[in-house]
């Protein structure tokens, strides 16, 4: 027997089951969809990022079918070692058009996008400025670097502006912020960070996640949303959620593609995607520059959701995209307030601390183009219901 256990472990879970965090994984028995089943129930799915419905598309399924027959399930290696294949080269070249610059470099995941891009940009020469709200994925991204780093509290420009006159002197100052961010469904005031980079010489770097396929002409993302082309330096978008495949890329300058196939670690150290995930995610770009339609769906189904919620009394926060958080507030509460909403049949999960402050817990709802009106309107039903159950929602 070993002398060491883990139960000390096991005491840290029951700390965080007690206090409303603990949370395992549902096992799904269908695909990705506005319904889904689990446990022989079905439930109206509200958390998916899965936003135009493209992980069922039939074009994108036959692709990887192809892409399967034609390279086999993998691709061997490393991309800079035997592993690029040209479905590779081609998805890239894709989405560079389709972004708008000159070139683009592809991730296994949007999370080690911005670990890779950043722990290769920045060094202790270089100055990082971040938004408190940033993702998980560039805060940690951050800390692989020895760059000096500060924070602004969340879409404050003062306050950034104040940072920038503060820390001159270093040879680089990168300006990080999330397009939209995950939590709150708010948008970046994009046009006045441009600005201010462009006033004290700093370089912008934006992670569109979920601002791909999402905002902007046929889902090009913030910059194209807000007509900054050419004054963003580094884009970082997902292959993972609108475009509904896997894995994450940068698009910027073709230097910046080919310094980091030399520095990017996760690049470099890992095996590339699978052909038939290129190929999907090449149908999937192929798609966007058609979806408008189903693009405008997405739009007016996430008014409709949220102005009912607002109508009914619930707080949504800043949300402008079709991220819309219900906030409850207390993890414990958070979670239950999700538990209840299960029972009536739908699947909204809680979001509490550490990802969001300990008092601002909420249950985070995502609209997508596949849902219908009555799918929401059911939805609006059970949330007030729960809601007067609950308290949340008074009188």
């Amino acid at each position: 027997m070993p002398t060491s256990t883990f139960d000390y472990l096991n005491e840290e879970l029951e700390r965080l089951r007690k206090e409303g965090m603990y949370r395992l994984p549902t096992v799904w028995t269908s695909a990705s969809g506005p319904w889904m089943e689990t446990g022989g129930r079905k439930l109206l799915q509200l958390s998916s990022n899965n936003y135009l419905g493209f992980t069922g598309h039939p074009d994108i399924q036959a692709a990887a079918i192809e892409a399967i027959n034609r390279y086999g399930a993998g691709s061997g290696s490393v991309r800079t070692i035997t592993g690029t294949l040209d479905i590779h080269d081609e998805l890239e070249r894709e989405l560079a058009d389709f972004k708008g610059t000159e070139a683009a470099l592809v991730f296994q995941s949007g999370f080690t996008t911005n670990q890779g891009a950043l722990s290769s940009l920045l060094g202790p020469d270089e100055l990082v400025i971040s938004d408190e709200l940033n993702h998980a994925s560039i805060i940690d991204g951050i800390r692989l670097t020895k760059a000096a780093r500060a924070i602004y509290p969340h879409k404050d420009m003062d306050r950034l502006e104040q940072l920038l006159k503060e820390n001159g002197g270093r040879k680089r100052t990168f300006i990080v912020t999330d397009g939209v961010f995950s939590m709150d469904g708010d948008i970046a005031p994009l046009p006045a960070i441009v600005d201010l980079a462009e006033a004290y010489g700093a370089y912008v770097y934006v992670d569109d996640a979920h601002a791909s396929g999402v905002l902007g002409r046929n889902g090009k993302g913030s910059t194209d949303h807000f007509n900054l082309h050419g004054r963003v330096h580094v884009q970082v978008g997902t292959l993972s959620k609108a475009v509904g495949v896997v894995g994450g890329y940068v698009a910027g300058a073709d230097v910046l593609k080919r310094y980091l196939i030399h520095k990017g670690r996760p690049f470099l150290f890992s095996t590339s995607h699978p052909p038939a995930v290129a190929a999907a995610c090449l149908a999937a770009i192929r798609l966007l520059r058609k979806s408008q339609p189903l693009i405008d769906r997405l739009w007016d189904n996430a008014t409709f959701f949220r102005t009912r919620l607002q109508e009914e009394g619930f707080d949504t926060g800043g949300s402008e995209t079709p991220i819309i958080p219900v906030l409850i507030g207390q993890p414990d509460k958070t979670a239950d307030f999700s538990r209840q909403l299960m029972e009536e049949g739908i699947y909204a999960q809680g979001i509490v601390y550490p990802t969001v402050a300990m008092d601002k817990g909420r249950v985070r709802c995502i609209v997508t183009a596949a849902h219908s009106k009555d799918d929401l309107s059911f939805a609006v039903e059970k949330i007030v219901a729960v809601g007067k159950r609950t308290g949340v929602l008074k009188g």
